[in-house]
């Protein structure tokens, strides 16, 4: 599903038109976004988390050559589902 598709979902599900499902879903992610970026946690109930995850700079291998090359620290989002999908 792509985001068109899902504002298209959540207008049929709740009864919105497509311009105030594109403004939900378009807040949704903004709001996401500025949280993850301030490094808080954000559980959706029913849904998931999401969190921000630190990696440590480490020495990784370039698999043409087999040469030693340095993968700087970076941040990375995680996402934990709450839900089973059956």
């Amino acid at each position: 599903m792509n985001k068109t598709q899902l504002i298209e979902a959540v207008a049929l599900e709740s009864n919105l038109s497509k311009i105030e499902a594109r403004k939900a879903v378009d807040a949704l992610i903004h709001v996401l976004h500025q949280s993850l970026q301030e490094g808080e946690r954000v559980t959706i109930s029913g849904l998931g988390s999401f969190s921000v995850q630190q990696h440590a700079e480490r020495m990784g291998r370039n698999p043409r050559t087999g040469a030693p090359v340095p993968i700087p620290a970076h941040k990375s989002i995680k996402f934990r589902p709450l839900i089973d999908i059956e």
